[in-house]
């Protein structure tokens, strides 16, 4: 029941499909959308930081009739910046130095680092009611997100399909006819990283080849560059899921790495 984005423009939907989207506009992350009313939305906008990664640069959630606007260390409410813990007709919202939570009674929970990486948990009464980067909640990968009717989409069609429309908005659409490269170079070095003895309890728990497959894409884009970015964002991510599944990481940092 989790949708997440992290690192180098990766995406995992409710459904489980993984892939990679560039865009640098505001889009839809998910949303309830049923024709009638709306219980929240979300949406992110990232652009790169000053060393070229990306991140995320804020978050638009709306929750039943309530603002939340965040940015890193900012919590912003209807218009009025707010300190946490702050709590609100149904939602709470926390934050500390590197994580910022937000529990809506609804039935959802957020979760972001404050740089790359957001997981939305959303309670499945939402089952095919979503629409957006995480996809419609239906339980089959694939199906209605990259297949919908007759019509097959790439991972950047489906993504520029989920920009919102802002008529001053200066961003580029990434181009639907440049296919990410596939990476099968770091295959050994990706899977030793994920399969490390402190990683051990994550295995039985997670899709450990979409995790290999990820961190393959991140090396090809590094070029070689020893980059802790390319490097640690989705070990970070499959050590967070894991947990979030109920999984121990042990200590995979160390001083010299990550």
């Amino acid at each position: 029941y989790v949708c997440s984005t992290w690192g180098n423009n990766h995406f995992k939907t409710f459904d489980g499909d993984v892939y990679q989207f560039p865009g640098i506009c505001e889009y839809n992350f998910v949303s309830d959308c049923r024709e009638a009313y709306k219980e929240f939305s979300v949406h992110i906008q990232r652009a790169l930081n000053s060393n070229g990664h990306p991140e995320i640069q804020y978050i638009l959630m709306k929750i039943k009739d309530i603002m939340v606007y965040l940015k890193p260390n900012l919590v912003v409410v209807d218009g009025r910046i707010v300190k946490t813990p702050y709590y609100s007709s149904g939602v709470l919202i926390e934050s500390n130095d590197i994580y910022t939570k937000i529990y809506a009674k609804l039935g959802m929970t957020l979760m972001w680092n404050q740089e790359d990486a957001l997981m939305v948990e959303l309670d499945n009464k939402f089952n095919n009611h979503t629409c957006g980067l995480c996809g419609d909640y239906n339980g089959i990968p694939v199906y209605n997100e990259f297949i919908n009717g007759d019509a097959s989409y790439n991972s950047i069609t489906y993504g520029n399909l989920q920009k919102i429309s802002k008529p001053n908005a200066k961003c580029e659409d990434p181009d639907e006819t440049q296919a990410l490269p596939s990476c099968s170079e770091h295959r050994d070095e990706c899977q030793k990283l994920l399969t490390s003895p402190a990683l051990a309890d994550c295995r039985l728990r997670l899709n450990l080849e979409m995790y290999i497959q990820a961190c393959m894409q991140d090396k090809c884009a590094c070029n070689g560059k020893e980059d802790s970015f390319c490097l640690c964002s989705t070990i970070s991510e499959y050590s967070r899921q894991c947990s979030h599944a109920g999984g121990r990481p042990g200590e995979w940092r160390t001083q010299s790495f990550c």
